[in-house]
């Protein structure tokens, strides 16, 4: 699928022209914009045989004069066409077909003007064999290429004009035409899509300038590729595939879902020059019934040579609090109303569903010991309530109820009116166990399990943390040391399960309580991870 963009195909390509507003950018050499009335414009297309073809695709969009920001599209016409056009800047691209022989898959010339300034008659060739061949390949042999796109956007005078072709051919050639635009107007990327067992190859190339693109060759090696590793967990609602997507965070592309069965593994190969990627992991119900959940992992980086993984749908659910400069947060206070939108259900890797699984979910808020209210139902850890505006004291416990265990946090902090929105200091711990696919741990085992402090607490200092365990699902709790950042848990018989607790306070007194009863279960030691 075309990642941000719906497309009409024809021979094996797309193309759709999307106007949009961008800084201006002072116009070089003659000006257009003194021009007026209307010009013949003679198009003359020629395939990679030189000889005149009806097998093309011109769209014509106007950066200035009366029809800035609109497209033409001229195709199933005579190779030689003549249209007339309001006096004016444009920008050009022609796909230009070659019939395949036999059952194979057209061949794509693509030519781009970014600048054609309208000021007379005249007369333009748009000759296929100026077009130079588009060469990106993995450094794998067992790769299948998929899909490919080629994309281009120039902007003048505060009008952008995007033009695009996708193809299923490795039979593709760009060239650009005609005069340089304005210094760095030009901004073309090419994406190219490969699928392998188990995997994608994802390479994809972004460059400014003036000019288009006459054609790329790109043989990247193994060093200068990352590799993103996704486990695939098994939800609690049973099997199931997940369909993941990776793709580029700028500017549309052309993205290769991979289908991830419960419990697998995939592996992208990327390329890191082209910029911030977004994943996003789509874990679908056995059977394809009921809800599905999505995860998304957006503008993240990586470096050539690098391996990261992520593993989704596996415990320890609970709070995760995004603690970066700049996160966005999800508990505030603008004037009287809190707002909360805390991830209660992040997975073991501190991914946020969009639809995370459960049965019952609570908010309730306290004020100087007194109730305040209680929401059911909603989605776990989100709530509003309206205060009185005066300093108080603050008791908030939001809880979550899955079809195996529950979470729950209690918090404590004081709060008054604020004239624009203020973040709550609710802080969150993250547990670490070492866990298969299915979100077990071998039983009668010690393991170490890592403890992380999110949110408010991270950020200010932590004045106490203590830890507890249990295996009778909260009936007695045993006090677990934090060392070095971890606890040691000693797992209980097959089938049991481990719950956790911690007690924080931060620097400033606000206090969390949080609890995880049936954070996770045990299997057979001699089980496969």
């Amino acid at each position: 699928m075309l990642r941000g963009l719906g497309v009409a195909t024809a021979a094996g390509t797309a193309a759709v022209c999307l106007p949009a507003v961008a800084a201006h950018a002072a116009p070089a050499g003659r000006r257009t914009s003194g021009a007026t009335g209307t010009y013949a414009l003679t198009l003359v297309h020629l395939g990679r045989d030189g000889a005149p073809t009806t097998d093309y695709r011109t769209l014509l969009t106007a950066l200035s004069g009366p029809d800035a920001g609109s497209g033409r599209q001229l195709k199933e016409l005579p190779g030689t066409v003549t249209v007339q056009v309001p006096a004016g800047r444009y920008m050009l691209d022609a796909t230009i077909s070659t019939r395949p022989v036999g059952d194979g898959i057209w061949g794509n010339d693509w030519l781009v003007q970014p600048r054609l300034d309208v000021d007379r008659d005249m007369t333009l060739v748009l000759d296929a064999r100026v077009a130079r061949p588009v060469d990106i390949r993995p450094p794998v042999g067992d790769a299948v290429f998929e899909q490919a796109g080629a994309f281009a956007e120039v902007t003048y005078e505060g009008v952008t004009a995007f033009v695009n072709l996708l193809t299923r051919s490795l039979d593709l050639r760009t060239a650009h035409l005609g005069p340089d635009t304005e210094r760095g107007a030009v901004r073309t990327w090419v994406d190219s899509y490969w699928k392998r067992p188990g995997g994608v190859c994802a390479l994809g190339y972004t460059f400014r300038g003036e000019r288009a693109l006459t054609g790329l060759v790109r043989h990247p090696t193994p060093g200068e590729l990352a590799t993103l590793v996704v486990r695939a967990g098994v939800p609690a609602s049973g099997g199931g595939t997940a369909l993941v997507e990776f793709s580029p965070s700028e500017g549309p592309s052309p993205a290769l879902a991979l289908a991830v069965p419960s419990g697998g593994t995939g592996t992208f190969l990327a390329t890191p020059e082209r910029g911030t990627w977004d994943l996003v992991y789509g874990a679908q119900p056995e059977g394809g019934e009921g809800p599905g959940n999505n995860y998304f992992v957006l503008g993240r980086s990586f470096t050539p040579g690098s391996t990261t993984v992520h593993t989704f749908d596996t415990p320890v659910f609970g709070p995760a609090l995004d603690s970066s400069p700049g996160a966005r947060p999800v508990a505030q206070r603008t004037g009287d109303t809190l707002d909360l939108t805390v991830p209660l259900l992040a997975d073991g890797d501190g991914h946020t569903p969009s639809s995370p699984l459960f049965t019952a979910s609570t908010v309730t808020l306290h004020r100087n010991g007194a109730l305040v209210a209680t929401r059911r139902g909603e989605k776990p850890g989100h709530a509003s309530f309206t205060v009185p505006a005066g300093r108080a004291a603050y008791r908030l416990k939001a809880s979550a109820t899955r079809p195996r265990g529950s979470v729950t946090a209690a918090w404590t902090f004081t709060s008054a009116a604020t004239a624009t929105a203020t973040e709550l200091p609710l802080s969150a711990v993250r547990f670490g166990p070492e866990l298969a696919l299915d979100g077990t741990a071998p039983a009668h085992t010690k393991a170490r399990v890592a403890v992380t402090v999110e949110g408010a607490a991270r950020r200010s200092g932590v004045r106490s943390l203590t830890v507890a365990v249990s295996t009778d699902r909260g009936a007695t709790w045993t006090q677990a040391a934090v060392t070095g950042g971890r606890i040691t848990v000693t797992t209980p018989a097959s089938g049991m399960a481990v719950s956790l607790r911690a007690k924080l306070t931060d620097t400033h007194g606000n206090t969390l309580t949080q609890t995880h009863i049936d954070a996770y279960v045990t299997r057979a030691a001699t089980g496969t991870r």
